[in-house]
């Protein structure tokens, strides 16, 4: 693959959608965004492009190498004839096309060889691209849902109450959960956990623990 081919790659994959934030932060970050998918998508295409015709070629190879070894094989037959007419000179000229053809299988071989390395790279580099593509599809949603959820937190008019505590939550465990995968790479563990979710799984939590309780009453109970 071509140098300039795999500096793009590199920068799509050592790139995060995350980093733009911190150094566009007013400008148009979300355009910003929507133009690095747009890159990563046209690196993507280009790379495919590149594995087709790397594909092919190792195809083309393989017949080479196919036809070479069928015509070594016609010509032991043929030689064997030959001498077998006593024929020397076309004996002469087999062994000489044998002789090519040996020197020949080795370099295919080596061709061959390179060109599974390359197919074997330029999957590996799709593969990690399209996970790319999807996590920046991943951070550009959850972008727009915090500006929307900080939006509607502050909208007037808008009753206090759970609701509303809902989307402060929301924005507010959004921007954390921004932060924390630009500085860890890792996605945060919460991410959509709403005020009620959290209520429910306290709940779920404190009836685990009361019934433990009564086990272990009961236990003491059966002892006595």
């Amino acid at each position: 693959m071509a140098d300039s081919l795999k500096t793009r790659v590199g920068r799509v994959i050592t790139g995060g959608v995350h980093a733009l934030l911190d150094r566009l932060e007013d400008q148009a970050p979300e355009a910003m965004m929507e133009q690095a998918i747009r890159e990563a998508d046209g690196v993507i295409t280009d790379v495919r492009h590149e594995l087709g015709t790397t594909s092919a070629n190792r195809h083309l190879a393989q017949q080479q190498h196919l036809n070479l070894n069928r015509q070594h094989e016609a010509l032991s037959e043929q030689l064997g004839q030959a001498l077998a007419q006593q024929r020397e000179d076309l004996a002469r000229t087999a062994v000489a096309r044998q002789l090519d053809i040996e020197a020949q299988l080795p370099v295919l071989e080596s061709t061959l060889a390179e060109f599974a390395r390359q197919e074997t790279e330029l999957r590996g580099y799709v593969e990690a691209l399209l996970a790319k593509r999807r996590e920046m599809d991943t951070a550009l949603a959850e972008f727009r849902k915090s500006r929307l959820a900080a939006q509607a937190s502050i909208a007037p008019g808008r009753p206090a109450g759970a609701g509303s505590a809902d989307v402060r939550m929301a924005a507010a465990t959004g921007a954390f959960d921004r932060v924390h995968q630009r500085q860890t790479g890792l996605a945060a563990t919460s991410v959509g956990a709403t005020l009620q979710q959290a209520a429910q799984l306290k709940e779920l939590d404190d009836l685990v623990r009361q019934s433990r309780i009564e086990e272990r009453l009961a236990q003491w109970k059966a002892q006595q």
